[in-house]
């Protein structure tokens, strides 16, 4: 399980790396300017990083991988994302003032197609490379 976990991680901070440091990274500072740190507290990131692997392997490339059906890590891994990142994104939209609705929306989009492509190439990549 920890050849699996050393390969989601990789895939996933490879993924939301270019999400937040290229494709998005206007688009947050945009939107979200002000609250921004201007330093990343890399305790925090890491932790959740951390925890949300152990939430997919757990809830979702393993269930896939016994299965075996990646596709249900894609569908299985899309969901748990979207969860994830609503429960973040919708407190704050809840209970912080002016928080953009365009970030949650935009997040929530990203915590389903993060969590699926990791989840699933996760899946494909462990079961070719570890024979699972």
């Amino acid at each position: 399980m920890l050849g699996m976990y050393l390969i989601t991680l990789a895939i996933f901070f490879l993924i939301d790396m270019v999400w937040l440091g290229v494709a998005a990274k206007g688009f947050y500072r945009r939107h979200l300017g002000p609250m921004l740190s201007p330093k990343v507290n890399w305790a925090a990131a890491i932790l959740f990083y951390l925890l949300f692997i152990a939430g997919l392997l757990v809830f979702v490339i393993r269930p896939a991988l016994e299965a075996g059906a990646p596709l249900k890590a894609l569908v299985l891994g899309a969901l748990f994302g979207l969860i994830s990142y609503a429960t973040y994104d919708l407190s704050n939209l809840a209970t912080l003032k002016d928080w953009p609705l365009a970030v949650t929306v935009v997040d929530l989009v990203w915590g389903a197609v993060l969590g699926g492509s990791v989840s699933w190439l996760a899946a494909v990549l462990g079961r070719h490379l570890l024979k699972l």
